[in-house]
């Protein structure tokens, strides 16, 4: 009995634009996310809905001021957009450099190449992270951290 062998495409059998599809799809989508919240304000209350969270407690989400800030920035003010959701600066510039390196590493002809290769670490990094950070903004020292 023989078992048949999986085998890895070759970089040279699959096309260029099919290897980048992934990569190029999430730039843009993340792309026409930033041009809807360009033209529609979040700043109004209510624009795009009520954070469950900070209804329900009062305490800022992890989230909450992350359109605003998203906002802010396409407008070119980042010191704004760092008072509305610092961490979403940072999610922001981390995602478009991870998906930066993946786009030129499929390109370069990585067929297997992922957007993150250790998604159990950079989950569990990134979820303390936002603990923290959540925390921190809830107290005294981190109130600068969220503008309403």
């Amino acid at each position: 009995m023989t078992t048949a062998r999986l085998q890895r495409p070759d970089a040279a059998q699959v096309p260029l634009a099919r290897r980048v599809r992934e990569p190029v799809l999430m730039a843009t989508g993340g792309a026409g996310a930033l041009v809807l919240l360009h033209f529609h304000d979040p700043h109004q209350s209510g624009s795009y809905g009520f954070c469950p969270f900070l209804t329900i407690t009062g305490w800022p989400c992890p989230l909450c001021g992350g359109l605003r800030a998203m906002n802010d920035l396409t407008r070119g003010q980042l010191g704004d957009a760092l008072t509305s959701n610092a961490a979403a600066v940072f999610i922001l510039v981390a995602g478009a450099a991870l998906i930066v390196r993946w786009f030129v590493r499929r390109a370069k002809g990585e067929v297997q190449a992922v957007l993150l290769n250790t998604p159990k670490v950079a989950t569990t990094i990134f979820a303390v992270a936002m603990v923290l950070f959540t925390v921190y903004r809830w107290t005294p020292w981190g109130h600068w951290l969220y503008q309403a």
